[in-house]
């Protein structure tokens, strides 16, 4: 008999008997989504609107605006959000249209070397640059006295201000605004500036009429993204701004976890972080979901490409200059001060050094437990949040079950939560003696789950667009419950994207500091943890080792998702 031949209710009859797990399933997954988003929110909610006796009040709220110290740690994060969103869409704007619409070469490398800096940790970065431009020992400065003669009092770059800390986030939130405003030019239908060419417009009149009226909704959604980046971002306002005399949020609510703590505050000082997060998030969505494809969806055809003739070395000028401040100057000072003795200490053959390699890898103890520990961590959340991910996803996707759409809204609402809020949800949540998990691995692993779902989520759910559910419906028929055929049929199919989420899910696990650093212990450091508190000694020859270990291992797993799905076999389309 053929699978044609069955009849709807022969296919029924098959499953009578049979016990499908979908439901129970459904009702797992959702009480343990609930446990990873709601619990920690609950608490936060707690702390901020109790004191200590556990009585409701304000006072904690009240304290947001009558305490000079956290508005203006408030304000300060606005403004460097603000700048960041500014700049990082100036820097992208150009560099994506000179990508995507003109005939420079080296296109597809210059897109790759800008996918590089989502894999450079920004906490790392800002480290990098501590090296390159701090005013006293910093190597550009070093370079710049020895040139002219200056004595050491003399500078030409001071990280450790305000613009400095807005320079180091824009070079690492950027990439943000270059994706989405690149993938918007390659959408641009090219007739409409044919149109224009046709009707006597320069190229120049062309791009300010047509082209960017028609991305500028993507522009500024990439903004909407360095801002939110920004604003929630710990490690880089951790590393410059407190050397600089100030706070931001983010730093502010990890000051209120020193000694004494003050729990209370940091839940409350966290709500105005979550609330304006969820707008910033909002607005991006409404930007890219009512208006900002809307004429770009239609095919497009062969992008028209804008010759830039003489204005090629310009370009290549501008672009270099892009890539030696985001990728090769950090990189360039990772990779020297790593091999010398001390930062100050010129680069030559004699002055060449394996003491700090030897010193990270075999006399500090701490480094090789972390290493360990950043290694088990990463593997069993990038595993489990991709298993979590594909199960939510199938049953969103081909809506197995009644309310299936509730376990997205789940999997997808931690992307509105920035890490350093969770951080102190988790660890009200889960540090109280109910639970005791302060200390352990677990509190940990379960913050990298609720940080790094949303991730893996998107990424199998646009998948599942790709793959028709013909194969599955036989599967079905023949008397597969929902489990066995996405193991057998539909994971396969999708083993592409199943790799690409979890190196993904991988590679932000192992960078993940603004909530880790609320969480670790003395035995559960992390390598990100470490590179932080080696960063507050100044050992940066120790750092150096361990933020090229980080990008050695980033790059391997980058590289080994480009390249095992090919080995393995290019998945089936959807037709075959």
């Amino acid at each position: 008999m053929t699978i044609a031949a069955l009849s709807p209710d022969t296919a029924n009859r098959r499953h009578l008997g049979r016990f499908d797990l979908s439901t129970p399933l459904f009702v797992l997954l959702a009480v343990v989504l609930c446990v990873l988003v709601l619990l920690p929110l609950f608490w936060l909610g707690y702390y901020a609107l109790t004191n200590k006796a556990g009585s409701p009040t304000l006072a904690n709220l009240a304290r947001l605006f009558t305490d000079a110290t956290i508005r203006r740690a408030f304000l300060i994060s606005l403004g460097m959000a603000g700048c960041v969103g500014v700049f990082s869409c100036l820097v992208a704007t150009p560099l994506a249209w000179l990508v995507a619409r003109t005939d420079m070469p080296g296109q597809r490398l210059v897109r790759s070397l800008v996918t590089a800096s989502f894999v450079t940790p920004p906490f790392l970065g800002a480290i990098a640059w501590a090296m390159l431009a701090a005013p006293n020992s910093g190597i550009l400065n070093n370079i710049y006295r020895w040139a002219f003669g200056l004595d050491q009092s003399q500078a030409l770059f001071n990280i450790y201000t305000f613009t400095g800390l807005v320079f180091a986030v824009t070079c690492y939130s950027f990439p943000f605004v270059f994706t989405l405003v690149a993938n918007a030019f390659d959408k641009v239908p090219s007739d409409l500036e044919e149109a224009s060419a046709i009707l006597g417009g320069k190229p120049g009149t062309t791009l300010r009429r047509v082209t960017l009226p028609m991305v500028l909704p993507a522009m500024l959604a990439g903004s909407l993204v360095a801002i939110v980046q920004a604003f929630t971002m710990f490690g880089s306002p951790a590393i410059l701004a407190l050397p600089a005399g100030f706070h931001v949020l983010t730093t502010k609510i990890w000051s209120f976890f020193q000694f004494p703590p003050r729990l209370d505050l940091a839940a409350a000082s966290a709500v105005p972080l979550l609330v304006v997060t969820m707008l910033l998030l909002w607005g991006q969505r409404w930007l890219l979901g009512r208006r900002g494809y809307t004429v770009l969806g239609g095919k497009s055809g062969t992008p028209r490409r804008v010759k830039l003739g003489n204005w090629k070395w310009l370009a290549g000028a501008y672009v270099l200059f892009i890539l030696c401040v985001t990728i090769l100057f950090p990189y360039l000072a990772l990779l020297k001060v790593a091999l010398t003795h001390n930062i100050s200490e010129p680069l030559s053959w004699s002055s060449l050094t394996l003491h700090n390699f030897n010193f990270v890898l075999f006399e500090f103890s701490s480094t090789r437990l972390a290493i360990w520990n950043t290694l088990i961590l990463g593997l069993a959340t990038a595993t489990i949040a991709t298993g979590i991910a594909l199960v939510v996803s199938y049953l969103v996707a081909r809506r197995a079950v009644p309310g299936a759409s509730l376990l997205g809204m789940l999997a997808t609402a931690p992307i509105a939560i920035p890490g350093i809020v969770l951080g102190v949800g988790l660890f009200l949540a889960y540090a109280n003696p109910t639970f005791g998990l302060y200390g352990t691995l677990w509190i940990l692993l379960i913050a990298f789950l609720t940080i790094e779902l949303p991730a893996g989520y998107q990424q199998l759910s646009s998948a599942f667009h790709g793959v028709h559910p013909e194969l599955e419906e036989a599967s079905r028929i023949l008397g597969a419950t929902r489990l066995k055929t996405l193991w057998q049929i539909t994971a396969p199919l999708l083993r592409t994207s199943l790799i690409a989420a979890w190196c993904f899910v991988f590679i932000g696990t192992i960078r993940e500091l603004s909530a880790t650093v609320l969480l670790t212990t003395a035995q559960t450091k992390l390598v990100s943890v470490i590179i932080y508190d080696l960063n507050e000694s100044g050992d940066y020859g120790a750092i150096s080792v361990l933020g090229i270990l980080l990008l050695v291992v980033s790059f391997t797993v980058v590289f080994i998702a480009n390249k095992v799905p090919v080995l393995g076999g290019a998945a089936p389309r959807s037709g075959s």
